[in-house]
């Protein structure tokens, strides 16, 4: 492998680890009988939901939060999030005494507003978008002195999420296949990077939804392009990369094999899936790894780990979905 492709030194993922552990959970890897059967090699489940704040998005906010100096975190720390960086985000501003303001588009579900609120931090909604809610986060930057924590584009915050990767070679030394989550890219970037810097062969799959999939769609196009952020089960992994972007569209591009995108229905059968089949409580964008294996369109080259990544999810809709309903998020009813 180039070692151009690398935007990390390797060292980078280990002093995270030592910085975030005594404020995180190492969350637990299990085996999957029934994945395991249907795939025909040995699949191993990161159970990262079970985080402190039921998703991998603390480890690179508490990094980052840590990582400031004094009068940074005097100033206080703002963010743009639909849901889960902005929940990471308050709870490592409140562990470490720092003020927290979090922007959010009318899209993100109340129960992600009222998760963030209930760790102290102020939620200012504004727009449709979080390029929309973005311009409230630049405006607090420019005239407060506050200091912006992204949700992924961020080197902190990458260097926070790839501490996952460490663990998945520890807890499965053998592993030829990870499947990502993937919205802007830190989490997958951070593990591609913290992985394939010691296992090169490991193939990396991210795996995102159909509806608005700013990453897939950049990387087909040769560039950070916009899309469109659409209503979906998976709405941790919606929203832009940034045109500007600095770090993780060049890493997926350089480090991730394949990007798998779902439909709805799909994300949906991989929820019923986490429950029914793992007993576990998982959100759509945390769910889609497993969809992507239970719809077949994962194919993996020896034993492997398929992250899931959070656990936010109205408990109503996932009555729903367990019951068997097919929730059509956009408001039409069933799909």
């Amino acid at each position: 492998m180039n070692p151009n492709s690398f935007q990390f030194a390797p060292e980078t993922f280990t002093q995270a680890r030592t910085r975030i552990a005594d404020r995180i959970l190492r969350t637990p890897m299990v085996h999957s009988s029934s994945l395991s059967e249907r795939a025909g090699v040995p699949v191993h489940l990161k159970l990262e939901q079970l985080q402190k704040t039921g998703s991998f998005k603390l480890r690179g906010a508490t990094n980052a939060v840590l990582a400031l100096d004094e009068t940074a975190q005097a100033n206080g720390v703002v963010g743009v999030s639909t849901g889960n960086h902005g929940r990471g985000l308050a709870y490592a501003a409140r562990q470490a005494g720092v003020k927290c303001i979090i922007c959010m588009s009318r899209l993100v579900p109340q129960n992600k507003i009222d998760g963030i609120r209930a760790q102290g931090a102020e939620v200012r909604i504004v727009g449709s978008s979080q390029d929309e809610a973005q311009v409230e986060v630049d405006r607090l930057v420019d005239e407060e002195g506050m200091t912006l924590l992204p949700p992924f584009d961020h080197k902190d915050i990458i260097a926070g999420q790839g501490t996952l990767g460490l663990e998945f070679l520890e807890d499965v030394p053998d592993v030829e296949t990870v499947l990502v989550p993937l919205s802007g890219g830190g989490l997958i970037s951070g593990v591609a990077e913290a992985v394939k810097a010691r296992k090169p062969d490991v193939k990396i799959i991210g795996v995102s939804m159909e509806r608005g999939a700013a990453m897939a769609a950049s990387q087909a196009a040769g560039h950070p392009v916009q899309v469109p952020e659409l209503p979906t089960l998976a709405d941790s992994l919606g929203g832009g990369i940034g045109l500007e972007n600095r770090y993780t569209f060049n890493v997926v591009r350089d480090l991730v094999d394949n990007i798998v995108l779902l439909n709805e229905v799909e994300i949906a059968a991989g929820i019923r899936h986490a429950y029914w089949q793992e007993r576990q409580v998982v959100e759509g964008s945390g769910a889609v790894c497993l969809a992507a294996l239970v719809a077949d369109k994962a194919k993996l080259a020896g034993p492997s780990v398929a992250l899931l990544s959070g656990c936010n999810i109205d408990m109503n809709m996932h009555q729903r979905i367990i019951s068997g309903e097919d929730v059509d998020v956009a408001g039409e009813g069933e799909i």
